[in-house]
């Protein structure tokens, strides 16, 4: 098993919010977010085809965050959770996902919407949403059964 693994951001995400706290917690907290999504010119040739997506998973370090916890409070909850049962961004490998609206692709720059990313956050990877893979009838949501049509007006505050 290796000891470490090493990855290298191959863009950044540009959005509206300069700190963690106060922006929305997920993309469906985020309709009508614009951002942009610079990938770095030397990834531009993998972005042929992506223009016909209309969303994309965009997979990003946690680039604010550095300690973390196995148990949290998370945003829409009071009760301490394990951290692997929700979405905290303070992580000990911190990869965070959002799926995110693609507008157009202009070179190197993804016009995005409905993000929820802070600005400048290192970018690992793009790919693209497809319902058929993504979309999983009667899915389970565990403790977030009847608090996640909440996430649209929950923000980001100190407690993660």
């Amino acid at each position: 098993m290796a000891s470490s693994i090493l990855f290298q951001p191959i863009g950044l995400i540009h959005t509206p919010f300069a700190e963690p706290i106060g922006m929305p917690i997920q993309p469906s907290g985020a309709v009508g977010v614009k951002g942009t999504v610079e990938v770095f010119e030397t990834y531009e040739k993998g972005l042929k085809d992506l223009d016909g997506f209309s969303h994309i998973i965009l997979l990003y370090h946690f680039h604010c965050y550095h300690e973390y916890s196995l148990e949290v409070k998370p945003y829409l909850d009071n009760t301490s959770h394990g951290l692997f049962a929700t979405r905290a961004p303070k992580r000990p490998n911190p990869i965070g996902l959002s799926i995110v609206q693609l507008d157009l692709v202009e070179g190197n720059i993804l016009h995005i919407s409905n993000v929820d990313v802070v600005d400048g956050t290192p970018l690992l990877d793009i790919k693209p949403y497809v319902p058929d893979f993504d979309y999983w009838e009667n899915a389970r949501c565990g403790w977030l059964e009847k608090k996640s049509k909440n996430v649209t007006s929950q923000k980001s505050d100190l407690r993660l």
